[in-house]
């Protein structure tokens, strides 16, 4: 039995206030989560983490191919009119967030669309729940708030006006972030500039 629940995307309403996005709170059921968490990676430090430089056990290995399977990329290109299935990915994980974390952005331009999946078992915190903008300036005028509830997924298209964010969190928050990117051959370099120019500034000036 596959461990992502496509068939969920499929049925999905796709949201476009303030922008394209969709929201589909059983993408993983609960046998599905409790896998993925158990050979989930081990990780100590608030990043994103490139897939490549870590471990993890076979519930998570599944989950992985999953995540990359054409039969994914394909659901989503219907769901957001777009050419996905050819396209290069890139795929990064999180375990824990930190007080610099959620400031308000749209995406890296590299990257198309951005598919989100959370772990957490449950989660009761107001604070570090996702927010879509209508500005890049007021975290308190969204349109929409997605709890990081394991088993949810959250899928958006990137513009320029795709802002995003959530309030201050400080913890553990599971997060798997797989994007899909243009067709550039230095997308997936500028990616991880950006993230090491990001980790690097947090550690100069020590906001973490």
């Amino acid at each position: 039995m596959p461990l992502l629940n496509i068939e969920s995307v499929q049925q999905s309403q796709l949201q476009r206030d303030p922008f394209d996005f969709l929201v589909v709170p059983n993408f993983i059921d609960s046998d599905g989560l409790a896998q993925v968490n158990a050979d989930y990676p081990a990780i100590d430090t608030a990043a994103n983490h490139d897939l490549e430089s870590l471990s993890y056990g076979p519930g998570f290995a599944r989950f992985v191919a999953e995540m990359r399977s054409r039969k994914l990329a394909e659901v989503m290109a219907e769901k957001f009119d777009m050419d996905l299935v050819n396209l290069p990915t890139t795929l990064t994980v999180r375990k824990f967030c930190e007080r610099t974390d959620g400031n308000i952005h749209t995406d890296h331009k590299s990257k198309v669309l951005t598919v989100l999946v959370y772990f957490n078992t449950d989660w009761t915190a107001t604070e570090g729940r996702l927010r879509m903008l209508r500005s890049g300036n007021d975290i308190e005028d969204y349109a929409a708030e997605v709890a990081p509830i394991g088993g949810t997924l959250l899928a958006f298209r990137r513009t320029d006006h795709s802002w995003h964010g959530h309030t201050r969190f400080v913890g553990e928050r599971r997060m798997v972030q797989l994007n899909y990117l243009d067709q550039s051959t230095w997308s997936v370099a500028s990616q991880r500039l950006s993230r090491l120019s990001t980790r690097f500034v947090k550690n100069v000036l020590g906001l973490r």
